[in-house]
């Protein structure tokens, strides 16, 4: 199931079933047909939500801006076809709690016809700044999952002397091809996304992580860069999670990130390789991110698939395209199923951080029952951090969340590795998440407390104030009357001199 490698650089991991080979070979479906409603959310990022400059009734045209983004770290989504704004409403978002989220809805025309597309003359000769504001107002975020503005990473890169842009290919969650399907048949095209993305960054150099279980793909990525001798191509080991940046990082470099610190702070910046090709699409052909490749599998699905789809489709539409048959589906999952995210319903709307739809049938879900440990470390041995799963999970069910903390808690990347090779079953990543959770109440609850305490500080210090304030000016009162009273005996007295 695992292995030990001899080499230094790659630590931990697991050979988890890849189920990729129904969708690998075959194209992307390019023709999905435009549904009659879109559902777009304006929270589709890290950071804060893209606020809606588009009213009920208006018509809008493909790639128009439908909310744009608020502050640095916020991204503007776009209209994903033409048509007419039925409503901004609250809608379920692809979230396992399915809370609902502000969601501009879209009747489509079925005209598909654009927006004005602003394209330069020479893409390649836009200065840094300004490949930076072009990939920022085409709402392009990382769609590795991360969704953080493409945007902010490429300023960041610049500003902080990065010598080594970094494109992770990996793709190491089991079903997902959608980056390997992308590499395959529009490497060109990623390429060039690189070499704008290297010149926004102003950076030398970039590196391309692909894992050795997609040849075509790497050979493809090859070809498209022998011209250019700074964009190296390497292979990497087939190995979850090798897709996890710090993992890929060390195993092609060398090098190592602090534990509590970023990429860019050893001189890298790490970016997926379908933000590439969004990169490319957004400076070379002025389309913003208002669509998406998306690995549809699972064994409830009869016609596995990737598929470019409009963002805003709902996922039970998606599905139904690829042949769901829905009495075999017990858990639907948007992402991997090591670390997405399992959804309640299907109606909720694709987003830029969906790269897969898995329907998982009962057989693919079975969970054995839990057994006692037996010691084995097999857990350790697969921890890509280097961490003591079975000690943090002893410390978590004592309700001893510090010292959990003090064994890595928060070090851990949840990538269930720990889960996946333990021959008792016990789920390890489960007791991390749940602690992870009651880590941030904790620190919301500590928050809450700092904030109330300040406002009654606050108010006892305006208390205190107003006091002093108000005895201040019983005491300058008092002194006048005393001034007052003085001044009149002293004018009383004067006649009475003069009389004398």
């Amino acid at each position: 199931m695992f292995a030990l490698f001899e080499n230094p650089r790659l630590r931990g991991g697991i050979h988890a079933e890849e189920h990729k080979s129904e969708t690998s070979p075959l194209s992307i479906v390019t023709d999905f047909p435009i549904p009659k409603k879109l559902y777009i959310p304006v929270q589709q990022h890290v950071g804060k939500p893209a606020e809606p400059v588009v009213k009920v009734g208006e018509k809008v045209l493909k790639g128009q801006l439908l909310a744009y983004s608020q502050g640095t770290i916020s991204a503007p989504v776009h209209a994903p076809t033409s048509g007419v704004i039925a409503d901004v409403k609250d809608f379920p978002a692809p979230h396992p709690s399915a809370l609902p989220i502000r969601t501009v809805v879209i009747e489509s025309d079925g005209k598909e016809q654009w927006a004005e597309l602003i394209v330069p003359a020479d893409p390649f000769q836009l200065e840094p700044e300004e490949i930076c504001q072009r990939v920022g107002a085409a709402g392009v975020v990382g769609l590795g999952g991360a969704v953080f503005p493409s945007a902010v990473k490429l300023s960041l890169g610049r500003k902080n002397k990065i010598h080594t842009l970094l494109i992770n290919a990996g793709e190491c969650e089991p079903y997902l091809t959608c980056d390997d399907r992308l590499m395959q048949e529009r490497a060109e095209q990623i390429v060039a996304g690189i070499r704008l993305m290297l010149r926004g960054m102003d950076a030398p150099k970039a590196m391309v992580g692909i894992e050795d279980n997609k040849p075509e793909a790497f050979a493809a990525m090859q070809t498209a860069a022998r011209d250019f001798s700074n964009i190296v191509v390497a292979q990497v080991p087939t190995r979850y999670p090798m897709g996890w940046d710090r993992q890929m990082l060390r195993y092609l470099t060398g090098q190592e990130i602090p534990a509590d610190g970023r990429a860019t702070d050893i001189g890298v910046v790490v970016h997926n390789v379908a933000t590439a090709f969004a990169v490319y699409q957004a400076i070379c052909l002025g389309q913003p991110l208002i669509s998406r490749v998306v690995t549809v599998s699972g064994a409830a699905v009869a016609k596995p698939r990737n598929v470019e789809v409009p963002i805003g489709t709902l996922m039970s539409e998606v599905l139904a395209f690829c042949g769901l048959e829905k009495s075999k589906m017990a858990r639907l999952v948007m992402g991997g199923p090591m670390m997405g995210d399992a959804l309640p319903i299907a109606e909720v709307p694709v987003v830029k951080a969906c790269n897969g739809i898995l329907a998982l049938s009962h057989a693919d879900i079975d969970e054995p029952a839990i057994q006692p440990c037996i010691r084995c470390s097999s857990c350790v041995t697969a921890c890509p951090v280097g961490l003591l799963p079975l000690e943090m999970a002893s410390r978590i069910k004592a309700n001893q969340l510090d010292s959990a903390v003090d064994l890595g808690l928060k070090d851990c990347i949840s990538c269930g590795s720990c889960s996946y090779v333990c021959p008792s079953n016990i789920p390890l990543v489960h007791y991390f998440k749940f602690a992870s959770g009651e880590l941030v109440k904790r620190q919301q609850a500590e928050h809450k407390a700092e904030q109330t305490k300040r406002l009654v500080e606050d108010r006892n210090n305006r208390m205190e104030r107003a006091r002093l304030e108000a005895e201040a000016e019983a005491l300058r009162a008092q002194e006048a009357r005393a001034a007052r009273l003085a001044a009149a005996q002293q004018a009383q007295a004067a006649p009475a001199e003069e009389t004398v």
